[in-house]
């Protein structure tokens, strides 16, 4: 199984299109990892595909 520091991470299509505020998003089975772009390193979480679908149902509204 992949660890976090071997996945594929990629700018989510919901960040801001300046390029400042970004979230990177790495899909796995079973599993979205959120990332802030600017500290790679720093804190991440994860969590189910119907928790991030709601999160972005509620952030398109």
């Amino acid at each position: 199984m992949n660890t976090v520091n071997e996945l594929d991470w990629f700018k989510s299509s919901y960040s801001g299109s300046e390029g400042d505020d970004c979230v990177e998003v790495a899909l796995a089975p079973g599993v979205v990892h959120v990332r802030d772009s600017k500290q790679q390193d720093g804190p991440r979480f994860a969590v189910s595909p119907s928790a991030w679908g709601a999160f972005l149902g509620g952030a398109e509204g």
